[in-house]
């Protein structure tokens, strides 16, 4: 079954006690970001203090519920252009919100989980595959239809292997 509209949005109004998510590329190209990213190749950056909107805003209500959401970034360096944008203007302000973000660099070891596409996971009991284009464009999500215990055992590799987002940043010039 493929999601969109309210039946996606759902998914991050109703789950139970987690919401997590395995992102492997280097860039996603989201229409709604182009103005944003264009800002930012321009020079101008945020203060990721200053930042409230619906998403922080749902982040910390989540967070203040009990149901925390969560994500792990495979990535290598040099970091992208749009790693930088994504690190600097969405992961920094996201994660003062409460968003539980971590970075699994892979540049000088192997990748755990090479051939894992991106995914979110709800509760541990629903994964919705996100299906790109090589190039970052999304294709869509997709409801998987089978036994989510290896996406449990992803989530469980990449938050092992990981570190947290605010550890991996100090120090770079993004």
């Amino acid at each position: 079954m493929l999601l969109d509209g309210d039946a996606w949005q759902a998914r991050f109004q109703n789950f139970r006690y987690e919401a997590w998510r395995l992102e492997t590329l280097p860039q996603y190209l989201m229409p709604q970001e182009a103005g944003e990213l264009a800002a930012f190749r321009s020079g101008t950056r945020i203060d990721p203090r200053t930042v409230s909107n619906e998403y922080t805003d749902r982040l910390r209500r989540q967070l203040a519920e009990g149901r925390p959401q969560g994500r792990v970034h495979v990535v290598t360096r040099p970091l992208s252009e749009y790693l930088r944008f994504e690190f600097s203007q969405y992961y920094a302000p996201h994660a003062l919100a409460g968003e539980q973000i971590r970075i699994l660099d892979v540049t000088d070891r192997e990748n755990p989980l090479s051939g894992v596409q991106d995914f979110w996971m709800f509760d541990h009991t629903e994964v919705v595959l996100m299906n790109y284009h090589q190039d970052g464009r999304q294709i869509s999500r997709e409801v998987f239809e089978g036994d989510v215990t290896q996406f449990i055992e992803y989530q469980r590799i990449a938050v092992a292997k990981s570190i947290p987002f605010e550890e991996y940043v100090k120090g770079l010039d993004l």
